[in-house]
């Protein structure tokens, strides 16, 4: 039994869509209601309730970027306090625990896609708490604990920038968009599959195992800025509105983002052997659901 927490979530609908399509009775998804990760007890007692559970998908997290501004407990309450309570619980239960991070624990003027073995620099609430999740799920339960950093995760379900376009895109003529933030897409359910696949050669190869352990980074192939990613879905959904590249100055945030954060995803394709589709293909897969 795999157990996806976050099941409401954008990553974790995902895996519910890929469990009803492939008829997987395998996974038990817990969305908020029914598991609250914040909760140590309820958590552990979650566990006891499911002894079957053989492995555990953490797809949990407080996203709002921006609001996490002015709402830092909450967002540590998720991030940090929730992650560890998984994290603790899967050790206890000698259950494996993947956990998924962000590209906005770096934040720095690098120019060539990061390893995980670059240094991290997060800026903001909503980074900084991610990081300390991963740090603290790590810590935990270290030799069982595979922590996932992605980027700029999208889905045909879920609130994100693809669905913000089309919106936008059809209600008005033109929009600006900022060009000097640079990164790689990832279609959710491309994340969700790979991930699956990942689990699937580890029970097939138990030697894996025990390379498991630590940070991986997964995201869709190439490279664009948000700007281009625009005019990807305006262009592919034929919609006439106008994208106007602009500064990041000039669209200021509560949070910084990442200036650059493609990712090198080299460790996991060499280890696990993942085949990672392009961001175009997986988004043109997207806008034909939507």
């Amino acid at each position: 039994m795999i157990l996806i927490t976050g099941a409401n979530g954008q990553l974790g609908a995902c895996f519910a869509q890929i469990a009803q399509e492939r008829g997987l009775q395998h996974l038990l998804l817990a969305n908020s209601t029914l598991l609250n990760i914040t909760d140590k007890k309820a958590v552990r007692a979650f566990f006891e309730q499911y002894p079957t559970i053989e492995w555990c998908i953490n797809c949990a997290a407080y996203t709002a970027v921006d609001k996490a501004e002015t709402d830092a407990v909450a967002a540590r309450k998720v991030n940090v306090d929730g992650a560890r309570n998984l994290a603790e619980i899967c050790a206890e239960k000698n259950v494996p625990l993947v956990h998924y991070s962000t590209d906005y624990v770096y934040h720095s003027r690098q120019n060539t896609p990061y390893k995980e073995t670059d240094p991290v620099s997060p800026k903001g609430v909503y980074a900084k708490t991610k990081l300390a999740g991963e740090r603290a799920a790590l810590k935990a339960h270290p030799t069982g604990t595979m922590v996932i950093r992605t980027s700029w995760v999208y889905a045909a379900h879920g609130n994100n920038f693809v669905k913000t376009m089309l919106r936008l895109g059809a209600e008005r003529p033109a929009l600006n968009v900022v060009f000097d933030q640079t990164g790689t897409p990832t279609y959710a359910p491309d994340l969700a599959a790979a991930t699956l696949e990942i689990i699937e050669k580890i029970t097939q190869n138990p030697a894996l195992k025990d390379q498991m352990a630590g940070i991986w980074h997964y995201s869709n192939e190439g490279v664009t800025s948000w700007y281009d990613f625009a005019k990807a879905i305006m262009e592919i959904k034929q919609l006439p509105c106008a994208v106007q590249p602009i500064e990041s100055s000039q669209y200021p945030t509560p949070a910084q983002r990442p200036p650059f954060s493609v990712l090198n995803k080299a460790k996991i394709k060499n280890t696990f052997g993942v085949i990672i589709p392009h961001w175009r293909d997986s988004l043109n897969r997207c806008l034909e659901q939507l």
